[in-house]
């Protein structure tokens, strides 16, 4: 069944802060295997205009994602089935790196839904802001909903 197309441009509310410790930073940095030292050694950083180390680019999918995606995904009313779902695009459009000290919140709209192929496109933007309210990088998500036809027939 084809996603409601009146979602499209609803948005959530602001996610509750999320606050990027140096740790999470470094975690992440080592488990994509990027060894930069901005994202573990302050004084790196710092040598190139950080206030601390700042996070790799797709960090913030962590954080749009499991903070601002779920309001969206288990939306009931919108009626996606998850479990059919894939992860079909991602594009960030930053104004500054996500630095270790921010306390960042998501703000998640609906940006389109599509219908290709008996299959649900759904694109959601979510805006994040540190605390001043200042804007930091813009995901773009974009998820696809397998047609259960597709799935019946393999």
């Amino acid at each position: 069944m084809a996603l409601d197309q009146s979602f499209v441009g609803r948005s959530y509310p602001p996610t509750a802060p999320y606050e990027v410790g140096r740790e999470k930073i470094r975690e992440f940095a080592e488990a994509i295997g990027d060894t930069n030292p901005v994202y573990t050694d302050p004084e790196a950083a710092r040598a190139l205009g950080h206030p601390d180390v700042i996070a790799p680019p797709t960090f913030v999918f962590a954080i749009t994602f499991k903070a601002a995606g779920r309001q969206v995904v288990e939306d009931p009313a919108l009626g996606l089935d998850y479990s059919r779902v894939v992860h079909g695009d991602q594009q960030f459009a930053y104004t500054r790196p996500v630095r270790a000290g921010d306390r960042l919140r998501v703000t998640s709209t609906i940006d389109s839904i599509k219908s290709l192929a008996g299959n649900d496109v759904l694109s959601v933007r979510g805006e994040v802001h540190d605390e001043a309210g200042e804007h930091v990088v813009t995901s773009f998500t974009t998820l696809v909903a397998r047609a259960a036809e597709a799935e019946e027939s393999r």
